[in-house]
């Protein structure tokens, strides 16, 4: 009999153990119900993830996790990264997800913005590197040659979308995602009508830049894109403000007065003739498009609607442009805008 009640006590005793095991090293470890997300940097060390995890988990969770590591070598090699936490998964499960660096991807986009150090703002918002290390990536002449192009023409690299890829994405393996889908967008369809038009890839992007700093309408920019080609090809000054802006480096300008024309840059396009070195921002997909599908007309001049329509009046000579011109600057004195 007492021999039959120690077989029982020990059983229960194992069970008892094998629960508690359970409970602390594979129930959730979440103090909520709510997926949550934890970042390990560089700097951080086995102390620093422990307050990382402690806000968002249980006592016993983060308990076991603890107690897991402390008799791991985890201490000593801690992977960066964006780890996933569900809310069933248990210490044991966290534990293995950073110590054998399995992170879960994230979304990033790539805006249209003006300027390179602006992308790498943005982007960098969303990763581990800070905007610094990015801006010195994308403007180092030797990682710009390896990909075909120069400082001035680095921003053709990138094509406004959003992308998969982890936070803790180094600057190079940023680099060669870019260029992948660059790669990628610049299909066989798209190259054959930029030959057709006799442009490279960059000469496109630099157009559809100018495009899409002349109009935020996705409709009128094929009518905006033709009137510029034409220029082009007539070899007429395209005389575009935005490059004005673009060279005098103040993008708030409302007004572009005739002093502002005489900038000495070779992104003045009212002084050289001819596409600007590079893009005058990172445009967007519809610019670039709608520069390959522009639309074939007769327009050589263009100038903002007086109604601030965000559209455009066209015209074919000068003295139509002339009266044109003279509407808007009207409708600007009488709202004056300087």
């Amino acid at each position: 009999m007492t021999s039959k009640k120690f077989i029982i006590s020990l059983i229960i005793g194992i069970f008892v153990i094998v629960g508690l095991v359970y409970y602390y090293f594979f129930t959730g470890m979440l103090s909520g119900e709510e997926k949550q997300y934890v970042y390990v940097d560089a700097d951080d060390d086995i102390d620093s993830v422990y307050n990382k995890l402690e806000p968002i988990s249980s006592l016993h969770g983060i308990t076991a996790f603890k107690t897991i590591a402390r008799h791991t070598s985890y201490g000593d090699h801690i992977f960066t990264g964006r780890y996933e936490i569900e809310p069933k998964n248990g210490a044991y499960s966290v534990y293995k997800k950073l110590k054998n660096g399995l992170q879960s991807s994230l979304m990033v986009t790539v805006p249209s913005v003006r300027t390179l150090d602006r992308l790498a703002g943005a982007v960098s918002k969303h990763l581990m590197m800070d905007s610094l290390t990015l801006y010195q990536a994308i403007t180092d002449s030797a990682k710009c040659a390896k990909y075909g192009y120069t400082i001035e023409t680095m921003p053709c690299l990138f094509i406004p979308e959003t992308y998969e890829m982890y936070w803790n994405v180094s600057a190079d393996r940023f680099l060669e995602k870019m260029a992948a889908a660059s790669k990628a967008f610049w299909t066989d369809e798209r190259k054959k009508k930029a030959l057709d038009m006799g442009l490279s890839p960059e000469e496109v992007i630099t157009l559809a830049s100018i495009v899409d700093e002349e109009t935020a309408q996705d409709k009128e920019k094929p009518m905006v894109a033709g009137l510029y080609y034409n220029r082009l090809r007539r070899g007429m000054l395209l005389q575009a403000d935005p490059t004005v802006k673009y060279a005098m480096k103040d993008f708030g300008l409302r007004r572009i007065y005739y002093n502002m024309l005489s900038v000495d840059s070779p992104y003045n396009t009212y002084r050289y003739p001819g596409l600007p070195p590079g893009p005058i921002r990172i445009p967007s997909i519809a610019g670039i498009d709608a520069v390959l599908n522009y639309v074939d007309h007769d327009y050589l001049y263009m100038c903002a609607k007086e109604d601030f329509s965000g559209t455009h009046n066209f015209a074919k000579t000068l003295s139509e442009h002339t009266a044109n011109a003279k509407k808007y600057s009207q409708a600007l004195n009488e709202r004056n805008i300087r």
